[in-house]
């Protein structure tokens, strides 16, 4: 069996969808379930393991967690999420995938809350590209999204798993109708490389691509990306076709209305102190 075979054969046994609350969801999906309770459960175990893995990291603080031990995100709860669980029911990856329709524009974006957004000297040029993108996509008649919340649990670091879920990412943004979207990817565990692999470019403005930056909030260096999901690398295209075939095939959780008491406001954010040399490590 080729890896591509076992790649694509492995994925209805191990993927799972949450689907926004609210959201119509597209009726190629064969395994829809409207569940609050056990959406409920799914959101909150995603949140924990993602608190686990980044406090382990050195990306958070406990304190940056809820009281227990969950990392909330106020796009958890309008975005889809891909959940690689094992035989176990334990969730072993997960992504966050948020496809926005509509008028959207910069400050709608969490993006804007990236490091580089604040850069004197880059902070105006990730606007305009992000806007720019957003623009591209409006012509195109297709969604903007944001890729983020990736999170693998150490086991499963150095397999497969975490390129799994970055290519069914792709597949579920052609389920959906195709996007142009952008991702603030991490360089730890070479995060950002695997976008890069898939298809992830640097995001442009005025033909300069904006540099890598150091993020104090979480301890590393960051990238912010740009895809288009009817565009994926040519070594990926065949599993991505794959995977977009069997990824309709996976259960799909679904709350056609917020969940009530689950929506905790995430917890503030730590002051982080500048450097008495502002500029040096910030921009690579």
């Amino acid at each position: 069996m080729t890896f591509s075979q076992s790649f694509g054969d492995r994925v209805r046994d191990e993927l799972l969808l949450l689907a926004p609350a609210g959201c119509s969801i597209p009726e190629s999906f064969a395994r829809r379930n409207v569940d609050r309770n056990r959406y409920a459960r799914w959101l909150s175990e995603v949140q924990r393991v993602r608190g686990g893995v980044y406090l382990a990291d050195g990306a958070l603080e406990p304190r940056q967690l809820t009281a227990d031990g969950r990392h909330v995100q106020p796009s958890d709860y309008d975005s889809w999420h891909l959940l690689a669980v094992d035989g176990n029911g334990a969730v072993q990856g997960c992504a966050r995938y948020r496809h926005l329709t509509g008028d959207v524009g910069f400050d709608d974006l969490s993006v804007r809350e990236a490091w580089l957004a604040r850069c004197d000297q880059w902070g105006s040029s990730l606007r305009a590209a992000v806007e720019s993108e957003i623009v591209r996509a409006r012509l195109r008649g297709k969604a903007f999204s944001e890729v983020g919340g990736w999170a693998i649990t150490p086991e499963k670091r150095f397999t497969t798993e975490a390129l799994r879920i970055a290519m069914a990412t792709y597949s579920l943004a052609r389920i959906l109708g195709g996007c142009v979207g952008i991702s603030t990817a991490t360089e730890r565990h070479r995060s950002a490389s695997i976008l890069r692999r898939i298809g992830g470019r640097s995001l442009e403005y005025g033909g300069i691509a904006l540099p890598s930056y150091y993020d104090p909030q979480y301890r590393c260096r960051m990238e912010v990306l740009e895809f288009d999901s009817s565009l994926p690398d040519a070594s990926c295209r065949t599993w991505v076709e794959q995977m977009s075939r069997q990824l309709v095939k996976v259960s799909v959780v679904a709350a056609l209305e917020p969940v009530e008491g689950h929506y905790a406001q995430p917890p503030e954010p730590i002051p982080v102190t500048w450097s008495p040399q502002p500029q040096l490590g910030w921009v690579a």
